[in-house]
Formats: C-alpha cells, sequence, structure tokens
C-alpha cells in the first residue's frame, strides 16, 4: 500500500508506517503543497496523511476519489468537506485527546505572557533599551483570583481552566453550545449565556472548533462588550476572530490584551501591528508542539491509516 504525506511528521510515525509495509512518498520542500500539487502527488497512493492546512474540499476529493483513508495530522477537521468524504466513502481520522494538555499549556503560557507583557519586555533588551530601573514601566496585571471564561469547554477548554483554577485560584465560567458537566462537577465551572461570558471574563479563553456557527465569532460588536481590562486568547482557529477588529479593539483599549497562537491569515505577516503592541504575545501556531504530543499523533496517525487501508473502522475516525 501506499501513502503520501503531505509534510512532515515524527521519525516515530514514519518508522512505524514502514514496519507496517505501507511504502510512503512525503512532500519534503520548505513551502506548503498547493491545492493542484497535492491532487497530482495523491493519484496513485492510497491514502493520505494531511499535514497542515491543505483544503481537503469537495474539487480535491472528487479528484482523490480512489483514496481509502485519509489521516489529518491535527484534531481539528474544519478544512474538510466530511459530508463529501462520506457520500465518497472516503474515511477521515483526526487525532483527539493527545493534544489536549499541550495546547492548554500554550494557552496558559499566552496567558501569562499578556498579562505580564514578557515579550515587549524582551524585545526592548534585544533592541538594548533596557537601561536603569524603573519602578513604574510598562506595567502588567495579575491574574491571581480573577475570573477565567472559556469558549468552547471541551477537552482542551478543561485542561486550561484546570491549570487556571489549581494555580492562580481562578473562578471559571464557560459557554457552550451543551453543559460540561464533568467540569461543573470537578472544578465548579458555571455555564453562563455568551453575553454573560463577554461581560464576566478577565481573561477569555477560546477552545471551540471552527465552524460556519464560530467563524468571524469575535468581532469589534463583541470586543466592545468584554471588560476593559480583559485578555483575550485564542489557540483554536485564526479564523474565530477578525483581526483587523481585534487590532481595532486593542487600539482603542476595549480590551487590555490578546495572545494568539493562531492568526487570520496564517503565516502571519511580519508587518503585522498586533506584533509591535506592548500587551499582545503571538506564537506561531506551536500548540501542540512537543515530542511527546507529536509522537502521541503519529502513532494515532498510524492506527487510522492502516486501519483505512485494510477497510476497517478507523479508531479515531471524524463523524
Amino acid at each position: 500500500m501506499k501513502v503520501f504525506i503531505s509534510g512532515n511528521i515524527t521519525p516515530v510515525g514514519i518508522k512505524e508506517l514502514e514496519e507496517n509495509n505501507i511504502s510512503i512518498t512525503q512532500w519534503k520542500e520548505n513551502r506548503q503543497i498547493t491545492a493542484e500539487e497535492l491532487i497530482e502527488a495523491c493519484q496513485g497512493q492510497d491514502g493520505l496523511i494531511s499535514v497542515g492546512p491543505n483544503k481537503l474540499n469537495a474539487a480535491f476529493l472528487n479528484a482523490c476519489s480512489h483514496l481509502k483513508v485519509i489521516a489529518l495530522h491535527s484534531v481539528g477537521y474544519d478544512q474538510v468537506d466530511v459530508a463529501e468524504a462520506k457520500k465518497l466513502n472516503i474515511p477521515i481520522g483526526n487525532t483527539p485527546g493527545v493534544l489536549s494538555a499541550a495546547t492548554a499549556d500554550t494557552a496558559f503560557l499566552l496567558m501569562l505572557a499578556v498579562s505580564r507583557k514578557a515579550f515587549f519586555s524582551h524585545k526592548k533588551i534585544i533592541q538594548g533599551e533596557w537601561k536603569n530601573y524603573e519602578p513604574s514601566p510598562e506595567l502588567g496585571i495579575e491574574v491571581n483570583g480573577k475570573t477565567l471564561g472559556v469558549f468552547g469547554l471541551g477537552k482542551i477548554g478543561l485542561e486550561m481552566a484546570k491549570k487556571c483554577a489549581a494555580a492562580y485560584q481562578m473562578e471559571v465560567i464557560y459557554h457552550n453550545r451543551s453543559r460540561n458537566e464533568e467540569a461543573e462537577r470537578e472544578i465548579g465551572a458555571k455555564y453562563v449565556s455568551f453575553e454573560e461570558l463577554l461581560a464576566q471574563s478577565d481573561v477569555l479563553s477560546v477552545h471551540t472548533a471552527l465552524t460556519p456557527e464560530t467563524k468571524d465569532k469575535f468581532t469589534l460588536n463583541v470586543f466592545k462588550q468584554m471588560k476593559p481590562n480583559s485578555i483575550f486568547i485564542n489557540t483554536a482557529r485564526g479564523g474565530i476572530h477578525n483581526e483587523k477588529d481585534l487590532i481595532k479593539a486593542l487600539d482603542e483599549k476595549m480590551i487590555w490584551g490578546a495572545g494568539l497562537d493562531v492568526t487570520n491569515p496564517e503565516p502571519m505577516d511580519k508587518n503585522n501591528p498586533l506584533l509591535a503592541m506592548e500587551n499582545v504575545a503571538v506564537l506561531p501556531h506551536i500548540g501542540s508542539a512537543t515530542e511527546e504530543t507529536r509522537a502521541a499523533m503519529a502513532q494515532i496517525i498510524v492506527q487510522n491509516i492502516v486501519a483505512g487501508l485494510k477497510g476497517e473502522k478507523l479508531p479515531f475516525e471524524v463523524k
């Protein structure tokens, strides 16, 4: 069986694929593969491991309807036309669960970095601007005892909430399509309306999937409803917030700061004004980028690929 990999995955995954007698072709160029190149590369292949933001839309799926399985190197599947894949009987696998802790760590890191203006202060050292001691430079704010609001309290959101409650005794409120009774029992999380989430959160952390309902959810009108001393964190998908509106909200002090591991578009332009703001921290989508998590993701990918090539049900299939 032959499998095309559209980017780099950990050597553990490559080794396991080879041990399962799977012939591998891998995209090696230091750029994202184009839609046309991906279609061409998948011809003559039995499976695809999709790494990165490849658009697996109806056009791609129909051009590659011969594929027995597609395994995503992610938990999110907003880039896939799942309905079309089902129509063509192409099972889609993802990597849920194993990246929850690592992604929550990134959200927690961003919260602290923003609250203390850490990235901005670090740049001052690099630029030779650290001169004398100043008792009142660009001051940060504390998060201890504040209210964490979670938009999308699933596995990743719950991990973030646990960290904040344990480390900083933060009260946790959340808004979901449905109640998370586990979180309510475990950490006393309180379900609130979306409007209440905006009005009450000192830190608002986004952990929802990108769907038609959540796309551009955080616009200028939404930022206006948040506290002027609040911090907005997004480690989910860049399309959930409107970046121009976020810049305006920060410029006009509608909110205090923002921490992003995802941007819209990705990669972010080096001249984006967010990168020069003292109360903003931006990372290049590193949420699950630890050796342990990427190894665990690779193992799930191999399980999905092997099962799909055998015509068996995928252990981690997108429904």
